[in-house]
């Protein structure tokens, strides 16, 4: 019996040292991985230029997305919502909402001016 727990042993010994050396097969040295050196078109060798970290251009442009992002976020849309609201809820005339005149027939008479609508030509074509 002595002999098939010392092979046993043996074997997780064994086992034990191949994942040891797997694991540290696993680690990265600092030069590692190796890429292929990139091939950029023009436009592509621009842009990873001007999008370069501590670029002057790249900060100028972010500078200009908040502001924009600021005024558009903080003033234009508020303004917007309280002229909508103030135009179409509160606000009556002169730039409230306009309901439709009441329809005029010919021989009404308009309220405005007093005349009274004439009334509708005939149409001499005769399509209808």
């Amino acid at each position: 019996m002595s002999g098939s727990m010392e092979d046993e042993k043996l074997r997780v010994q064994q086992l034990r040292a191949l994942r040891r050396r797997w694991l540290r097969d696993q680690e990265l040295s600092p030069r590692e991985p190796v890429l292929p050196p990139r091939k950029l078109g023009t436009v592509a060798a621009f842009w990873d230029r001007f999008l370069q970290p501590g670029g002057l251009w790249r900060e100028q442009v972010h500078k200009a997305y908040q502001t924009g992002r600021f005024v558009m976020l903080r003033v234009l849309l508020p303004a917007w919502a309280l002229t909508y609201f103030v135009k179409y809820h509160l606000q009556k005339s002169p730039h409230g909402v306009v309901m439709t005149n009441p329809r005029i027939f010919p021989g009404d008479r308009i309220l405005e001016t007093g005349e009274i609508m004439p009334p509708l030509k005939e149409d001499p074509h005769g399509h209808h």
